[in-house]
Parts: structure tokens; C-alpha cells; sequence
């Protein structure tokens, strides 16, 4: 089978950008790794309000910038931003925007108070993302979604964003990571979630509103593989994969956890691959 050469990386941290952690430790060196192996990458995150853009030399890509997002009935301003990780020979896309961003922590204030409008920012995130990459006119293999602020991707790009050239026969991997959120969305995002191409059918039998379990099995439903990243997390998430059929990766050790990556990906290549081709 072809191997999957193309892979775009949807992160919710990165380090050097904020602090380190698991996930932004793993959004910095994956990448790199996979790109070392000879896969061609982009890399993509929130431009987060704590992120100092004047000492990692952010700037804006201004033909990628200008587009605006309709959520709930707003339109906001999608400003995509880059920065390089000379070490690594690889660039970060940053997603922006003045009311989602701005002048805000990550996913909580400074006193860990979880901000109201987390389930718009991801909104905004996953559609920024994949508006950016139709720009590029760059079409991924696989999309490897990091964190649930990256939960609505494998949705978006299995049904509103289907027929586009860029993510036609892309194939999804989510991880699943210690990392949650403690609220709930807010009452109405289903509603705010859609989009042309998605109906209410589509969204399974969640109820509202959602948590954050729900909300990373809604995830699993349009991926095409599962990947325990951190060694302790929500079990009922990994054995709903299971039980859905899907190609799942447990928890590996960081020093094996490139190179499984790597292996998983063709994985999920051939298998869906397979798939089509047997359904055809």
C-alpha cells in the first residue's frame, strides 16, 4: 500500500510557545520526529493570549488572513499567524483571533476559572484550521488532532469539509490526553457547532450539556484511530473506541512513542484504505 507521506498536526499546546507539559512537550517533538522520518508536516495551534509573539517572532501571514467565521451569528476575523523552530527546521501556523484570544490565558484564567466561551474557541479553532489548509492548497494523508479543544476536526472534516479536495481522503487519528475540562458547554452548542453539510443526526445521541467525556466520543466517532497519549485517562473514551470498531494505540512509553506514531499511521492508512476499496 501507498504510504500516508503527508501529515498535518492539529495541537492544543506547543512548547517553546507556552508552558511545558505532555501535550506541549509532544506537540514540539512529534512533529520533528515524524518529519525526520521523511513525512512532510504542517503544524498547527491557538495563537493563546499568553503566548509573547515579539520573543518567539511571531508574525501574520497576511494572504492566509482575512477570511471571517460565522459563529452564533457573529462573524469573527480569522487571523493566521506563523513562527519557526529553527532547531527543528519546522513551522507553526497559529490560529487568532482579537475576541477569542486575545488578552486570554489557554483554556482557564490566571485563577484556573475555565473561560464560558471554550466551546466557541474550539469552534473557531478546528474551522480555522481547515480553512488554512484549503488555502494552502495542501492536502494531508492523516490529521493527528492533540487535545479536546481539537475535538470538532474529525467532524468537520468528515462532513462539512468531506468533498473538499484537501481532506477527501484524509485519514483522522485523536489522542486522548490526561488533560480535561471540569464544566460543561454551554447549553447551545450543538446548535452553534453547525455547519453546511453536518445535521443533528450527525452529532449521535449526545445530550446537552456536553461534557468533556461526550465530547471526546463525538471525536471518536469521525476518526479512523484512537491514540491513549497519556498513561491515566477517562477509560470510558478508549473502550468506546474499542467497542466502535476502531484502530486504537494504548499508552506508550515517550521513548517508543515517535516510532509507534509513525508505525500507527500507515496503519490507519491501510486499514481505511482497505475499507474503500472493499465498499467500492
Amino acid at each position: 500500500m501507498t504510504k500516508a507521506n503527508k501529515v498535518l498536526f492539529i495541537t492544543q499546546e506547543i512548547t517553546p510557545y507556552v508552558s511545558e507539559s505532555e501535550m506541549a512537550n509532544i506537540g514540539r517533538n512529534l512533529p520533528q520526529a515524524i518529519q525526520e522520518k521523511g513525512r512532510e508536516i504542517r503544524t498547527f495551534m491557538p495563537k493563546w493570549g499568553n503566548i509573547n509573539e515579539r520573543r518567539n517572532q511571531l508574525h501574520e501571514v497576511i494572504r492566509l488572513s482575512g477570511m471571517n467565521l460565522i459563529i452564533d451569528d457573529t462573524d469573527h476575523p480569522l487571523i493566521i499567524k506563523v513562527a519557526s523552530i529553527q532547531s527543528a527546521r519546522m513551522q507553526v501556523y497559529f490560529i487568532d483571533n482579537d475576541d477569542y484570544f486575545q488578552n486570554r490565558m489557554q483554556t482557564a484564567d490566571e485563577n484556573g476559572v475555565e473561560y464560558d466561551d471554550n466551546d466557541s474557541r474550539a469552534i473557531f479553532y478546528a474551522r480555522g484550521v481547515l480553512e488554512t489548509v484549503k488555502k494552502l492548497r495542501w492536502c494531508p494523508d492523516v490529521i493527528h488532532c492533540h487535545g479536546w479543544m481539537t475535538a470538532l476536526a474529525p467532524l468537520y472534516i468528515k462532513k462539512a469539509y468531506k468533498d473538499e479536495p484537501s481532506f477527501r481522503d484524509a485519514k483522522v487519528v485523536f489522542s486522548v490526553y490526561e488533560d480535561d475540562f471540569k464544566n460543561t458547554l454551554s447549553d447551545d452548542f450543538a446548535a452553534k457547532l453547525m455547519l453546511k453539510g453536518i445535521s443533528k443526526k450527525d452529532l449521535g445521541d449526545l445530550n446537552e450539556p456536553m461534557d468533556y467525556a461526550a465530547l471526546c466520543k463525538l471525536a471518536v466517532d469521525y476518526s479512523d484511530g484512537v491514540i491513549q497519549n497519556s498513561e491515566k485517562v477517562d477509560e470510558s473514551i478508549i473502550e468506546y473506541a474499542r467497542q466502535s470498531g476502531k484502530l486504537v494505540l494504548d499508552y506508550q512509553d515517550p521513548e517508543n512513542y515517535a516510532d509507534t506514531c509513525n508505525e500507527f499511521y500507515d496503519q490507519v492508512w491501510d486499514a481505511t484504505s482497505n475499507n474503500n476499496e472493499e465498499e467500492e
